[in-house]
């Protein structure tokens, strides 16, 4: 392909494509971030020390984990508002995206995953909202790791903030149905 024929592609395949690129390789890195829990855990089984390093791990795999389904979420809604001219209303029977559907031949979709069916922008920046959130309280666990909890007002104000990120969430929820 010449690079004037990547000129000629619609911008939002191309920021969707980047998109998904995107969010396989924040699952690879994923993968390696739950790999380097497993060698923390090894390690501290031999040693019998626990030095925290293992959970620090698994809560950064989260995180890239979840970045990456915002930039999936994201990449696929774009794909599915400007490119594809599926209707949202097809049955499965007549969707021909479904038919070849599997990962090697072991998982067979019978419809589109409901965070695929996005049929506006609104939607689309939902679905993202509640991802960004679900970051945000991963980042919050992972920052309150740090936290020394010297007196009860201490822990009273970390009570709260995990009240009020639980709580945030819940009304996410229920805004959303």
């Amino acid at each position: 392909m010449l690079m004037t024929d990547y000129l000629r592609l619609p911008v939002p395949f191309t920021y969707g494509c980047g998109w998904v690129s995107g969010s396989f390789l924040c699952f690879l890195k994923g993968c390696v971030f739950i790999i380097e829990s497993y060698a923390a855990f090894c390690a501290m089984c031999l040693r019998g020390e626990h030095t925290g390093k293992m959970v620090l791990r698994l809560v950064e795999a989260v995180d890239v984990y979840l970045t990456g389904t915002v930039m999936l979420i994201f990449g696929m809604g774009l794909y599915g508002l400007f490119i594809s001219n599926v209707p949202t209303s097809l049955p499965p029977s007549e969707d021909r995206a479904l038919q070849n559907s599997s990962f090697f031949g072991m998982f067979l979709l019978k419809e589109r995953p409901r965070w695929m069916r996005i049929t506006s922008l609104d939607e689309l920046k939902t679905k993202l909202g509640h991802v960004v959130v679900m970051i945000l309280l991963v980042k919050m666990f992972e920052r309150s790791k740090a936290v020394v909890i010297a007196t009860g007002a201490d822990l009273l104000s970390y009570s709260a903030c995990i009240f009020l990120t639980s709580g945030a969430l819940l009304l996410l929820r229920r805004l959303h149905h």
